[in-house]
């Protein structure tokens, strides 16, 4: 066997790959759990592309069809229900693990040097998963996917000068139809998760590698210090108990709750006559939705919801602090809990039609407004917060040799 090995690695360095980049890349060992996040949201990636590639066999990207064609491959194809339920909680799964991981880099301060690109390009790849995301959403040709689509694909009428236009070409006619259709399950099965996802998800560990894993100190240690230990077999073994975990976790929704995000209206044919009640985007687009919604201005709102996005790759220049972690810095850690509290806050009113009367008392409209504020005022706060704050004494910069992992 070896020396078959040897004859590969002469041609192609295979065992130095694995050995560079798996087994003996070195992590800091006091890593807690919320950096298992990125191995989750990696295992439910490769989940959606196989059972995606599944359900393409068997789609029709047809407005005729493609309802027929979902429920064809529910009641018809063998184990099409258990595909399409995969397919449908996974995304929920890469998005709730995309969630968290984004969160950990916010509070540990992961977005700071040497990290910048390695920041950016993960908030590309959010960005290229919003986009595969939403067009999947279109694919079931349900009331809800068609009048969601209606709605998002508006946005680009608020463009200056060239919007009509622009709204015309990302549909391919001038309105939601079989061209919006074909062109969205094109990009959906294609280029979104080979060409732009893959390729970003392939960046995004070079770039990891290269710098190095943040840890919970905030702290570049020695990558051949005693507070550094190999991947392999620390962290692939936590990482292989935390993805059981959460597998079992997703299965039972799988099983026993298929329909927890998938909205009861979108079981009806899109009928582009009648309009739902209340258009709700899928959960993971509920708090740019709500933003997006505060403001009464179609232009004034798309430019909100927008700039929420692209505020996060501002970060690594609006926290001026020179300390990383929150973990040492009193004042930010509270702010930053308001903030995810805001967040989880913005999806609430995003969920909610806007007459809606909140749980404390407000309309949600006038909610939203407020919890708008909030969110941009987090990030106008964190280039004072050096000035004012004392951050705690982060500890020394190596960790004892007897120090166990977190």
């Amino acid at each position: 066997m070896a020396r078959y090995l040897d004859w590969i690695d002469k041609r192609l360095p295979a065992s130095e790959f694995v050995q560079k980049h798996v087994t003996g890349y070195p992590t800091p060992k006091n890593l807690n759990y919320l950096w298992n996040f990125g191995s989750l949201l990696g295992t439910f990636f490769v989940i959606q592309v196989l059972t995606g590639v599944w359900l393409a066999m068997y789609y029709k990207p047809d407005t005729a069809l493609a309802f027929d064609s979902v429920q064809h491959i529910m009641r018809d194809v063998n184990y099409g229900w258990l595909m399409r339920y995969l397919h449908a909680i996974g995304a929920t799964g890469i998005f709730f693990s995309m969630y968290i991981h984004m969160a950990r880099g916010l509070y540990y301060g992961s977005f700071k040097s040497p990290r910048e690109l390695l920041w950016w390009i993960g908030l590309l790849i959010f960005l290229a998963f919003m986009a595969e995301a939403f067009m999947g959403y279109l694919l079931p040709w349900g009331q809800m996917s068609f009048w969601g689509a209606t709605v998002i694909t508006n946005l680009f009428s608020t463009v200056p000068i060239f919007g009509p236009e622009l709204t015309v070409w990302v549909r391919g006619d001038f309105a939601i139809g079989d061209a919006t259709l074909t062109r969205f399950y094109s990009f959906h099965t294609t280029i979104f998760p080979f060409a732009i996802i893959g390729l970003l998800v392939i960046m995004h560990l070079s770039a990891l590698h290269r710098v190095g894993s943040n840890n919970p100190n905030g702290i570049e240690y020695d990558k051949k210090g005693p507070a550094m230990v190999p991947f392999s077999p620390y962290f692939i073994t936590k990482d292989a108990w935390f993805i059981a975990l959460a597998l079992t976790i997703f299965f039972y929704f799988v099983f026993f709750w298929p329909d927890a995000f998938i909205e009861p209206v979108n079981n009806e044919p899109a009928n582009p006559l009648k309009t739902p009640l209340h258009i709700v985007p899928e959960w993971y687009f509920l708090p740019f939705y709500a933003i997006l919604r505060s403001i009464p201005d179609k232009l004034g709102g798309a430019i909100a919801m927008g700039g929420s996005i692209f505020i996060l790759f501002l970060l690594p220049y609006i926290d001026r602090s020179t300390v990383k972690s929150t973990r040492y810095r009193p004042v930010k850690k509270i702010l930053i809990w308001i903030f995810f509290i805001d967040f989880i806050a913005l999806g609430y009113v995003g969920m909610n039609a806007p007459d809606a009367v909140s749980f404390v008392g407000l309309k949600m409209a006038n909610l939203g407004v407020i919890l708008t504020i909030i969110y941009f005022l987090f990030f106008a706060l964190l280039p004072v917060l050096p000035y004012f704050e004392k951050p705690k004494l982060p500890p020394d910069k190596e960790l004892p040799k007897g120090d166990q992992l977190a």
